[in-house]
């Protein structure tokens, strides 16, 4: 990348600190961002073994506030707003009135009339500009992106560092909920949620923007003794999808649903007062889906990219390839696919146009991370 290509996209508040570590950066949706610090595969066994800390202040935060938030939020969104519990984190997607995908979204709820929503970085103003048109005039929304870093610190010691760094006795804290204003000594005010993106234990840490690279230092030094590494977007791919975690602009597009996508957990098509996509996603579940998403593990050798056809044995396109990569913990080329639902038996053998080549393959859950996990555990 050029430097005049980099100097034109938006940057992190780590990204002096990249530049003095002479970290490459990339053009990740109009953001500098690394792909590794050291080698992907390193960044991503420490994550599955011991711990990996993620910069992830590209991602955007808009605050939701005046009275009737929740009541208004939930005919925007396609999970119950309404069985939100105080300080609890909820998945969702938002569609359009044709049932696709405008994005998929953490909302935290503070209040009843408080709430963050926390878009991907590519549709932060997107999803801004959507709440903005379709505002009631008692809500108040602010994207107040450019307020927060964010630092994803993942893996099974993330709790003991973190734990290390507070009075707070993170263990009763839940998977998907916060602690609203959270200290580190001198940094104060930190979001501290439960979740993250990789399918281990961990937490997402929302920071003033001005402080990141402090929490940064001091994470890093508070995980020295447990195996913490930095990690950049590769590892961060190749552990979503172990997990089995859809992808925006991937699994999950405009012109694909939530249902289509493989998120359909997040879908209540039932609700009284209805989301914008509700009837259309009702209308897919009651006719039935014609395409769903789909995981697949390669028999050859090779790696199916996004994009790549998927073809049944007359090599008629089936579907298409959303996500693939070589696992670093399988030892093998996995992906996902969006393929028609008539050839989505699990176990079918399927083909992947690779190139040139079209390699076999199985279809499969995208449950790789919990069969891995199980077969340690003696399940």
């Amino acid at each position: 990348m050029s430097e005049e290509t980099e100097m034109s996209l938006l940057k992190t508040p780590l990204y002096d600190y990249y530049k003095r570590k002479d970290i490459k950066l990339i053009d990740f949706g109009g953001w500098a961002l690394p792909v590794q610090f050291t080698k992907l595969a390193e960044e991503h066994k420490a994550v599955r073994e011991q711990a990996g800390m993620f910069d992830v202040s590209h991602m955007g935060e808009i605050i939701v506030c005046g009275e009737g938030s929740a009541e208004w939020l939930n005919r925007l969104v396609t999970n119950d707003v309404k069985v939100m519990k105080v300080n609890q984190a909820q998945y969702n997607t938002m569609t359009n009135e044709a049932g696709g995908t405008l994005d998929d979204l953490l909302l935290f709820k503070f209040s009843a009339d408080h709430f963050l929503v926390t878009p991907n970085a590519v549709n932060t103003e997107k999803i801004y500009q959507w709440m903005v048109m379709n505002k009631e005039k008692s809500i108040k929304i602010e994207n107040v992106s450019n307020n927060y870093g964010l630092i994803a610190l993942q893996g099974p010691n993330a709790e003991r560092i973190l734990k290390s760094m507070t009075q707070r006795d993170l263990s009763s804290l839940k998977s998907y909920f916060f602690l609203p204003s959270e200290k580190f000594g001198d940094i104060e005010e930190v979001i501290v949620s439960r979740t993250g993106y990789t399918g281990e234990d961990g937490f997402e840490l929302y920071v003033k923007w001005n402080q990141t690279q402090k929490l940064w230092d001091k994470i890093l030094k508070a995980g020295v003794c447990h195996g913490l590494k930095e990690c950049g977007l590769g590892a961060r791919d190749t552990l979503r999808l172990e997990a089995g975690m859809a992808l925006y602009g991937q699994e999950l597009t405009e012109e694909i649903s939530p249902l289509e996508g493989g998120v359909g957990f997040a879908v209540k098509v039932d609700k009284e007062k209805p989301f914008i996509g509700q009837e259309s996603l009702k209308k897919q579940k009651i006719e039935g889906l014609k395409r769903i998403s789909r995981g697949f593990e390669l028999v050859e050798k090779g790696i199916a990219r996004h994009n790549y056809p998927v073809l049944n044995q007359e090599s008629e396109v089936i579907g298409t390839v959303t996500s693939g990569t070589q696992s670093p913990t399988l030892g093998k080329s996995i992906g996902m696919m969006i393929i028609d639902k008539k050839y989505a038996e699990f176990g079918n053998k399927i083909w992947i146009q690779v190139r040139k080549k079209q390699i076999e393959a199985r279809i499969t859950k995208k449950d790789w991370l919990k069969n891995i996990k199980n077969r340690k555990e003696g399940i």
